[in-house]
């Protein structure tokens, strides 16, 4: 097979955790100080080398468009005040083509995925998942990019998590590792408490073999009643080596509300413009608190 060069970002979900803030405005466009949270996803995937990105939208989803569309009033606006640098940080997407289709229904991952099966073809492909964001070295999907030239399979990314946690994620019984790399003997979409095969979970990176469509098209439904990402590729290992990758770098949880304000605070405090008057501000708050409390 040839070199993943496209990639999918699923962004049709309600974000009904951000609810009433979502109402009118896609969970993706949030910002996290001033960058909207699809975009650090958007220029991961640049990073890494991939040329052409499918967005997989729904209803309501129409300011994720507009957001990466041009806008010659505001460049030229820019352009006029030597604001040279804010043109460029607009400008970032510029480097990728970025294409759109909707998930007409809301039926889960694994079906928002086969939504792009045209876009994709014959051709590997990665998903990056947007309630993850990832700060690494070198980008995260292109550590997973690098494994897939080695093996010619698909590959997943994963880190550990504690195991009272592992209910909440995609999870996987490792059979053999080399590395950082294992090979996977089986994937298992959410377990019940206590029931883990490992602590390493899925983290919303993905290379995956065009064969995964095949699984994918018989519609069948998992945990939750909807299509499931993990139990297609379950089937996919079952045909051919589904590799998980042990990735380097510091995933942020931007799809409920404590990690958002988590990742917003830590990317505030490490903003070279404002970092300082950041920390200020939250030693502020927090001897204000202590005052109270006396």
């Amino acid at each position: 097979m040839g070199k993943v060069k496209k990639a999918i970002i699923p962004a049709a979900g309600m974000g009904t955790r951000f609810l009433p803030a979502t109402k009118a405005m896609p969970k993706e466009m949030l910002p996290i100080v001033d960058r909207p949270t699809i975009e650090y996803v958007v220029e991961e995937a640049i990073e890494s080398g991939i040329e052409d990105i499918i967005i997989v939208t729904g209803k309501g989803k129409r300011a994720i468009e507009d957001h990466f569309d041009n806008n010659f009033e505001l460049e030229e606006n820019l352009i006029k005040k030597g604001k040279f640098n804010l043109l460029e940080k607009i400008n970032k997407s510029a480097n990728v083509e970025i294409h759109y289709i909707r998930q007409k229904e809301a039926k889960g991952l694994g079906h928002a995925v086969w939504c792009a099966r045209k876009f994709i073809g014959n051709d590997p492909f990665a998903v990056l998942l947007g309630d993850d964001i990832v700060q690494a070295e070198k980008p995260c999907l292109k550590q997973l990019m690098e494994q897939y030239d080695e093996t010619q399979s698909s590959v997943i990314g994963v880190q550990q998590v504690p195991e009272e946690e592992t209910y909440r994620y995609g999870i996987i019984d490792p059979k053999t590792i080399e590395g950082r790399r294992y090979q996977v003997s089986n994937f298992v979409e959410k377990p019940k408490q206590g029931t883990a095969p490992s602590n390493l979970a899925i983290m919303g990176r993905y290379i995956l073999t065009p064969e995964i469509f095949d699984f994918l098209d018989k519609q069948e439904t998992g945990a939750g009643g909807e299509i499931q990402l993990t139990d297609a590729i379950q089937k996919l290992n079952e045909l051919q080596k589904v590799y998980a990758y042990d990735f380097e770098g510091k995933r942020y949880d931007v799809g409920e509300k404590l990690g958002f304000i988590r990742t917003t605070v830590e990317f505030a405090l490490n903003n070279e413009e404002m970092g300082d008057q950041v920390l200020e501000m939250l030693k502020e708050i927090v001897l204000g608190k202590e005052v109270v409390k006396e």
